[in-house]
């Protein structure tokens, strides 16, 4: 194996320890967690690889992102940067061929996005498995991944960043891991040498509350408290819009005895800005109809036609939304979790705001929180119709970019 160079000592630990045969003998897994961009990804990428590449001959092997694609970008691209021109690499499909030599091992690519994905790789016999991302991943791919491990010698090797204390890879692998036989190898943002003190420092400011402990801190801490304590009224809410601003964008969270909730965006210098709302109260005020409703989006969209993003489970609202031909209608991206991260974020680095006369949505950021017993990461569904609907917002466009269309 080539000497290794530029990296931490904890990074070193995960490339490395292998090449001792009493560690081979004494652990079955390799867990890296902890904060984001502490460099694990690519130990355990590279650790894996010279591993597999070392130890074993004419085998197959699996590595596993939450998708295919997120597999390539996160492994593949630091296996090529780091060890690119240690062996012949060959790409068919979703497998990559390892040679050197006569040596010769292949790398099966696959993505654990939903319950459905573990029949993926159902029926393999494999020497090893890189499960990247493992937290997000269904409990059943991963542990179908690892039933496949099954030659002599094979070894389990994650990386995740934390999630709650009640996820089952942390009760059952991190707090067991002696007896699991798994060298567990706990990152933070300074055990990765090619950051910068000011990148580090970008990053702390990037989060706050539940996603600062987990993403900065590496802790796997509850989710507590407000959803958003990042959100603050004198630094998001603005009495003055920006001149010349113009709605681009409604978001909506529809209800019938729920309240119904939309906001009009637009986006100044960078920025994106709610102008104003509607937000209706079925069980105070009366149910109203999709017509009515359609008509208070009309009214809200002023002389503009902007793209309207829908909750996805409001099919009679889209409906009467394409039936009328006025406004191109999206089904919303609606994953909670990363949703609520990706806003937190957006008000961490000031790039979201708020009208003062957006006053439902402003009240529901006071209110809005998580569920009192940690055990599960879940906002306690009341309070949170606004919320849902500028997470719409950020999840699909501000975050989902120009990889959608509107039909």
């Amino acid at each position: 194996m080539r000497k290794i160079r530029g990296f931490s000592e904890k990074q070193r630990r995960v490339l490395a320890w292998w090449v001792d045969e009493r560690e081979r003998e004494k652990f079955d897994a390799v867990i890296c967690d902890g904060a984001v961009r502490s460099g694990k990804t690519t130990a355990a990428a590279v650790g894996f690889t010279l591993w597999a590449m070392e130890c074993f001959q004419d085998t197959d092997f699996a590595i596993c992102g939450k998708t295919v694609g997120a597999c390539k970008r996160n492994v593949l691209s630091p296996l090529r940067r780091e060890i690119g021109g240690l062996y012949q690499v060959s790409v068919s499909g979703n497998c990559v061929t390892l040679k050197r030599g006569k040596r010769k091992n292949r790398f099966y690519l696959f993505g654990g996005k939903d319950e459905g994905s573990a029949a993926l790789i159902q029926g393999m016999t494999l020497g090893g498995v890189l499960l990247d991302e493992a937290a997000l991943m269904p409990r059943s791919f991963v542990e179908q991944a690892m039933a496949r491990c099954s030659e002599e010698g094979a070894k389990v090797w994650m990386s995740l960043n934390p999630e709650g204390p009640g996820h089952w890879l942390y009760q059952e692998w991190i707090l067991q891991a002696e007896a699991k036989k798994a060298l567990r190898v706990h990152f933070t943002m300074e055990d990765n040498p090619s950051l910068s003190e000011a990148v580090r420092a970008r990053y702390r400011g990037m989060y706050s509350g539940v996603f600062y402990r987990r993403f900065v801190l590496g802790e796997w801490a509850a989710a507590e408290g407000l959803v958003y304590p990042m959100f603050d009224p004198g630094r998001h809410v603005v009495k003055r819009l920006p001149g010349g601003l113009k709605g681009t964008y409604i978001s909506v969270d529809y209800g019938t005895m729920n309240p119904f909730s939309a906001g009009l965006w637009g986006q100044a210098d960078g920025k994106w800005y709610r102008m104003r709302e509607f937000y209706h109260n079925g069980r105070e005020k009366g149910a109203m109809t999709d017509e009515e409703y359609y008509k208070a989006v009309c009214k809200l969209a002023g002389n503009g036609t902007p793209a309207i993003i829908v909750d996805p489970s409001a099919a009679s609202f889209i409906q009467c939304v394409r039936k009328h031909g006025r406004f191109p209608v999206k089904k919303a991206k609606n994953a909670v979790l990363p949703g609520i991260r990706h806003l937190a974020e957006e008000l961490q680095e000031g790039r979201i705001f708020f009208s003062a006369g957006c006053a439902d949505t402003i009240r529901e950021f006071g209110l809005y929180h998580w569920e009192p017993d940690g055990a599960k990461d879940q906002p306690v569904k009341e309070d949170d119709h606004a919320m849902d609907d500028t997470r719409y917002f950020v999840e699909t466009v501000v975050r989902g970019g120009k990889n959608f269309s509107f039909r």
